[in-house]
């Protein structure tokens, strides 16, 4: 009897402390890369608050496999220096299993072969090509690709029957990137770049290049970069008076554009992510719902509406999240599964990765939108 009492105290202590084990589980570590202040703050402001407030939710939900999640975020500033030294802090001090962003084509390209030699994967937020083409065994991205932007506009620019146009871009690692996809496309679609023109990331006046654009023959007019130059743009093409359409990239996607460039923002296009046009998607978008939910959480949280640049972070959590729970904790398990990744509907689009694509996005994940009355207009 005695010995049967104490196998079934035994039993009940080695349970117990078991259990203990399991509580006690430490949280796994995420680390985040986004550029909250400088420049490119008008990205990863609403990135950084969109990550902390998607892993607030699943720790509220209990985590994954009953483990919490750590949010360890790192400002960068949009400086590849500081981006690669907050990268090698996040890899070797804190051990983190992933990392989502850098917000920008520059501070990504410039983590990259920290990434890849350190064997953790990597969910940028950033819209260059060259993040992930050609393909890198560890690194990701949420941010629809410029050449899918480009192609967006030059579709429009088609539609109306215009040919000739001239093109403004930031000589940043965006600009760049935007510059050369541009280029590339412009003679299959019959477009003729006839005014090549670039702007500094600091700089505050852009009516010297304006004016050669409107002393050329050019039809339409590009921009390619983030705020606040773009906003700049608008603003000294309205002073100096030119009429043709002005398009601007996906990089001033949310309402601080707007804000920015004031009533110079009216009839400017652009191509977009759904989320600033969610309520005017059909029913019928895979989308939709994702869309409106995020966009009202944000709201409710930051007193401010959810944005394509936040979409980005929601994207790269999420899909983490997906990763651990049908893989693992470890970086390989993490790589491995989001590379399975299909048909995922997110903020950005709907995601399949494979081997040979570590973007997932195709061209629906872009509409093109106007600015009307103050406020973004879905254009079917």
């Amino acid at each position: 009897m005695s010995k049967n009492i104490f196998r079934i105290i035994f039993v009940l202590i080695f349970s117990f402390l078991t259990a203990g084990v399991v509580l006690a589980a430490p949280p796994v570590k995420i680390g985040a890369l986004f550029a909250v202040t400088g420049p490119a703050s008008p990205l990863g402001e609403p990135e950084r608050n969109t990550a902390v407030m998607m892993v607030d939710e699943i720790n509220k939900a209990g985590g994954i496999k009953g483990r919490k999640l750590e949010l360890i975020v790192y400002d960068t500033q949009g400086d590849a220096t500081k981006a690669v030294q907050a990268v090698n802090k996040l890899i070797k001090d804190d051990k983190v299993v992933a990392i989502i962003g850098p917000s920008t084509t520059g501070d990504s390209m410039a983590v990259i072969p920290v990434i890849e030699k350190s064997q953790v994967p990597l969910i940028s937020c950033a819209a260059g090509i060259k993040i992930t083409d050609p393909v890198k065994k560890w690194v990701f991205k949420t941010a629809q690709n410029d050449v899918l932007a480009v192609m967006r506009i030059y579709k429009n620019l088609q539609k109306q029957k215009i040919s000739k146009v001239a093109i403004l871009t930031v000589s940043d690692g965006f600009g760049s990137s935007g510059r050369e996809q541009l280029r590339l496309q412009a003679k299959e679609f019959d477009i003729s770049i006839i005014s090549d023109e670039t702007y500094g990331p600091k700089d505050t006046d852009m009516t010297v290049q304006l004016t050669k654009i409107r002393n050329s023959a050019a039809q339409a007019v590009i921009c390619w970069g983030t705020n606040p130059g773009p906003a700049i743009v608008a603003r000294n093409a309205r002073q100096l008076g030119i009429k043709i359409p002005l398009y601007m990239s996906h990089g001033v996607s949310s309402k601080k554009f707007i804000e920015l460039a004031g009533e110079a923002a009216e009839g400017i296009m652009l191509p977009s992510g759904k989320v600033i046009v969610a309520d005017q998607l059909p029913a019928s978008d895979p989308q939709k719902k994702t869309l409106l939910n995020y966009v009202s959480k944000y709201k409710e949280r930051y007193k401010v509406e959810g944005d394509h640049f936040g979409g980005h972070a929601y994207d790269a959590v999420m899909l983490l999240k997906r990763a651990m729970e049908q893989g693992g904790f470890t970086p390989a398990a993490i790589r491995d599964q989001l590379e399975k990744t299909k048909k995922f509907a997110g903020i950005g689009g709907t995601f399949s990765f494979s081997s040979r694509d570590h973007a997932g996005l195709t061209s629906d994940a872009f509409v093109l939108v106007r600015v009307e009355k103050g406020d973004w207009k879905l254009i079917n």
